[in-house]
This record gives structure tokens, sequence and C-alpha cells, in this order.
């Protein structure tokens, strides 16, 4: 359900609907968090007629990417994040989006983010005062959040990257497979974040203070550092498993030639022992009580010597 925050005088404090619309802009800040799935939305937004239509219709879409557009003296903004447990039903991050003015900043999320529970604490507790601290600190608390999912993805490359190319294990192309579309995943949203964070600098709105820019410009720093790691992981991804895909071909290539030479070593074994096992007359030897053991030392000295052959001829070795 919606939930609507109110800042004046020094004390942060939780209101109710009623009456929130008619608030002094210039003496208090207004907080006003809408949950897409099973608030009115249409109703909670007719009230604030100023907001231009297209700011409207953006809050109320579903599929969004990073943005910051400024709309005379308000600004629209959409930041992703991980999601808290419930809200993980497919993509990890996200979507939150801000209407932005001064004394007044909407937000509306179809699915619930993981930071958003730390974010009003810090509200009531009096830490955010005004439109620019709630925005900056939704962005550090984005990036504090997604900071160790990409360090481990860093981590699990270089595991991976030590068991294939220190000891040739080839069973981790599906672990590699799912690093790299998470490192992808990451980056598809990410990289326009920092954008984002970059254009919230530029605003000329006056709601805007200086230590918000600077916030402003860490965050975006933090973002540009984890699209580089994701970069990072999406390219070691795919020489590693360039690699495995070469440890396997070579594998199969060495199976190949051991039943290669074993192939080569019986094939004439085979043909003596199927010219002696023919069922005429005329075989030498056939009736001398040492004939059978004769054709197996036969079988073994030929066996014996191809093989000789094959491990000086280095076959073996190749």
């Amino acid at each position: 359900m919606s939930r609507y925050f109110r800042y004046a005088d020094g004390k942060a404090w939780e209101a109710e609907r009623s009456g929130c619309v008619a608030h002094d802009p210039a003496r208090e800040f207004l907080w006003i968090h809408i949950d897409g799935i099973r608030d009115n939305v249409d109703d909670i937004l007719a009230e604030f007629t100023h907001i231009p239509h297209q700011a409207v219709a953006a809050l109320k879409a579903h599929e969004t990417r990073p943005r910051c557009t400024e709309f005379g003296e308000g600004a629209l903004i959409n930041l992703r994040g991980l999601g808290a447990p419930s809200a993980i039903d497919g993509d990890p991050l996200v979507s939150i989006r801000f209407w932005a003015e001064r004394g007044l900043t909407i937000t509306l999320a179809f699915r619930e983010l993981g930071a958003l529970e730390r974010i009003m604490s810090r509200m009531l507790a009096g830490e955010i005062r005004d439109p620019g601290d709630l925005i900056s600190t939704t962005a550090m608390e984005i990036a504090e959040a997604l900071d160790p999912e990409i360090a481990d993805l860093g981590d699990a490359m270089d595991g991976i990257e030590s068991r294939v190319l220190e000891e040739g294990d080839t069973g981790e192309r599906r672990r590699v497979a799912q690093l790299r579309a998470q490192a992808i995943s990451y980056r598809r949203f990410l990289a326009p974040q920092r954008q984002a964070s970059e254009r919230l600098m530029a605003l000329s709105g006056e709601w805007l203070e200086a230590d918000d820019r600077l916030h402003f410009q860490e965050a975006a720093d933090r973002y540009a550092r984890m699209v580089e790691e994701l970069e990072s992981v999406r390219e070691r991804a795919a020489l590693t498993h360039e690699a495995l895909t070469d440890l396997r071909a070579e594998h199969m290539n060495k199976q190949a030639l051991i039943l290669a030479i074993v192939a080569l070593v019986f094939l004439p074994l085979t043909f003596i022992t199927g010219l002696l096992g023919m069922n005429v007359e005329g075989i030498p030897f056939a009736r001398e009580p040492w004939a059978f053991w004769g054709v197996v030392a036969f079988c073994v000295l030929t066996g014996g010597a191809m093989g000789a052959w094959f491990n000086w001829s280095r076959w073996l070795q190749k």
C-alpha cells in the first residue's frame, strides 16, 4: 500500500493520505511511495494535476530503463536496484521511478526494492530532508547493495579460471555461461544508470543542493566501476569458454587417437587370426601340438612390435 512521509521543522513522520496534497513545498518535504500492484495508481496521481502527462505515463510504465529527464521545475528519474527476496521473479534488478520537484517526491514501484525499508528508516530518522537527499540516498543504497554482488561475480570467475587453466577442469561450462548471463543482465541497466546519475548532477532545479550533486557524482563513479567490472567478467567468461572448448576438443582428440592406435594394433592380428581360422586344408602346422601357442606368440610379438613403433614415432605423445 502507498505510504506518505513528511519532514518539517527538523523532524520526520509517517502521515495519513488525507491532507497531504495541500502541503507547503517551501516549508516541508512530502514523499509519497506508491505500490504499483496494490494501489490505485491513477487515483493517487490524479491529485497532482501539475505533473506533465508524459511524466505520469512514464511513472506508470511497466518496462523501464534507468533515465533522468527534466520537465520544467521537476524531473523524472528511473533507477534500478536489487529487489527484495519477495520480488525476485525473473530479473534481479527492479525499477523504482521518481517524480521530484521542490518539496515533493513521488516514487512508484511494481516490485519492492531491496533497500526500500532502509531508505524509509533513514527518512523517519530525519536524515532525508528534501528530494535531492531522497534520490541520492536511494542511488547510494543501490550501489552499496550491488557492490558485493558484482564482486562475487568477479571472485567466482577467478576460481573458474584457476581450475580451468591450472587443473584443466572442463566441467565448468554451465557455470561460466551463468556468470556471463548475470554480467550481461546487470550491465544492461547499470550502464544507463551511470548516465542517469551524471545527468542528475546537471539538473538545473533549485531543489538540488551542492551536496546532492556530490553524492550523484560518487554514485556515478561507483556505477562506472561496476560496469567496468561487469565488462571484465563478460570478456573473461568468453575467453574461459573458449579455453574450455579447446580443452574439451583436445581431450576428445586424445581419446580418438588412442582408439585409432588400438584399432591399428588389432587390424593385422585380426587378419592373421581370420586367415588361420579358415576351415580349409593346407594350413601349415595345423596338426602340431604347439601350433596354437605358436600363433599366440606370433600375435603378441606383432602387437608388441607395432606398439614399440608407435612409441618410437611419438604417436602416443601427440
